[in-house]
């Protein structure tokens, strides 16, 4: 085995994915055992960490060309031993120099003096923080001045960061790329104009709001004021999502919709205040639109202290139809509970999106307007190829037997549909058209009455929902 050249070596090594696998073979000989400790590139590590400090410090020094750590202390109790804190930081910033991407979750005895060491690693191009209890803007702040290659920061419930001058240096530096920033209470939409030519760099963009301060700061002036006077460029900007977000006209993330020259996918969910108009601003900026997921807020979701009621109509798909040649899935849900939307999009305009985009997938969640008509029409959707309805609650076996004669069909998903019985599945058994059917808590259907209907059937019954 020591014998071996050490490229043979290394070939076999990568092939290996597992860690506990990876840890045996370099357990076969001495050989073996300190090239695997060169290559090792990537550590996951969390509550075995015992004592934690020194740990990992010991790993640090038996890997000295990690570039990828994910320190993860999801399911932690007080009985697992002490946690990782400042001091740990501290030792990986000087053990690992070749440290690139950086994954704190659930790391909560880590403070802004443990992440203020991070400065130090000069090749940190990406930041993940996933509930960072006592970390502040500050904090951040010294990551974003001495991390010069820093262009990944994701913040995922840092309830304590808020979105002052770290914003505003990010912004400056114009180098972040990849921007994710979910459930940080302080920060709000108005806050994201500090990010200024940076939005220039932004590819993927990712917002969302805790449900329960969504309107926190709803009527923050200056921030209105600096929407209205600044330009947002988003040249770069491919995949977006918004999620608990306010959409207002003329200000805030309405003016970053008609920005986006060359996003392919946005995702926008319970968006208040979304309206026809920014779906029109996007389509006829984003030409290159190949993915759009709607989830909608009925009025009964919105207080009645906001005036942003629903507004979307037929209109907004009608601008995807006219503008987005290239749109390829669509996914569209009204978050309405039991009660049906009071303005919806009808049949119609689904149906003419599909006929005039090149639609693969399309998922209707909570649309009632969709019926067995709806289902009769697309016989004519020519690249269907997937097809999810959910609660559609107006669709019947009627309209099922459609579905042998759609022309591209491969995967059908239903989930919670009243209407559909056994019946409905007879014309698809023995046809081999479906590679794939999923039915889910649907009443009336039986795991025996989907029997022959596709290559692979998923079948699940739990009708606790219905009570």
């Amino acid at each position: 085995m020591d014998a071996l050249p050490d490229q043979l070596i290394l070939e076999v090594i990568e092939r290996i994915t597992t860690t506990a696998d990876r840890n045996a073979v370099s357990l076969t000989c001495k050989h073996f055992h300190e090239l695997e400790n060169e290559q090792r590139q990537c550590l996951r590590v969390g509550c075995g960490l015992k004592p934690a400090n020194e740990a990992l410090n010991t790993l640090c020094h038996r890997f000295p060309n990690l570039i990828k750590v994910e320190i993860i202390y999801s399911g932690w109790m007080s009985k697992l031993g002490k946690q990782l804190d400042d001091r740990g930081l501290l030792n990986l910033s000087k053990s690992c120099p070749s440290l690139m991407d950086l994954t704190l979750s659930f790391c909560t005895y880590i403070t802004d003096a443990g992440v203020g060491y991070l400065a130090s690693c000069l090749n940190l191009s990406s930041l993940k923080l996933n509930f960072a209890p006592r970390i502040t803007g500050c904090g951040i702040l010294s990551v974003v001045v001495g991390c010069k290659k820093l262009s990944v920061l994701h913040l995922i419930r840092c309830l304590n960061v808020n979105g002052s001058e770290w914003i505003d240096c990010l912004g400056k530096l114009e180098r972040i790329e990849y921007l994710s920033i979910k459930n940080c209470r302080a920060i709000g939409e108005g806050d994201l104009i500090r990010l200024g030519p940076s939005w220039r760099n932004l590819k993927f963009f990712e917002f969302e709001v805790d449900s329960n301060y969504r309107y926190m700061k709803l009527y923050d002036r200056i921030a209105v004021d600096r929407w209205n006077k600044q330009s947002i460029p988003c040249e770069s900007m491919v995949e977006m999502s918004l999620v608990n977000c306010m959409v207002s006209p003329g200000r805030g993330l309405a003016c970053v919709l008609g920005q986006c020259l060359n996003l392919q996918k946005i995702h926008m969910d319970m968006c208040v205040g979304l309206r026809d108009g920014d779906i029109l601003d996007l389509s006829r900026a984003a030409q290159s639109l190949r993915s759009i997921s709607l989830r909608i807020p009925s009025d009964f979701s919105v207080p009645l202290l906001i005036s942003h009621r629903l507004t979307l109509t037929d209109g907004s798909l009608k601008a995807l139809a006219e503008n987005c040649p290239m749109l390829e899935c669509v996914k569209i849900s009204f978050a309405d509970g039991d009660f049906p939307s009071l303005s919806s999009f009808s049949v119609e305009g689904i149906i003419n999106l599909v006929r005039s985009c090149p639609i693969r997938e399309l998922s209707l969640d909570h649309v009632y307007s969709f019926s067995d008509l709806g289902m009769e029409a697309l016989c004519s959707a020519a690249f269907l190829e997937t097809l999810e309805l959910v609660k559609c609650q107006e669709i019947s076996d009627d309209g099922l037997q459609f579905v042998a004669q759609f022309p591209q069909l491969s995967v059908l998903r239903l989930c919670r549909c009243l209407g559909v019985t056994d019946d409905g599945f007879k014309q698809l058994k023995g046809t081999g058209k479906l590679e794939f059917l999923s039915v889910e808590d649907c009443p009336q259907v039986s795991e025996s009455g989907l029997q022959g209907t596709a290559k692979k059937v998923s079948f699940r019954q739990d009708l606790s929902w219905m009570h």
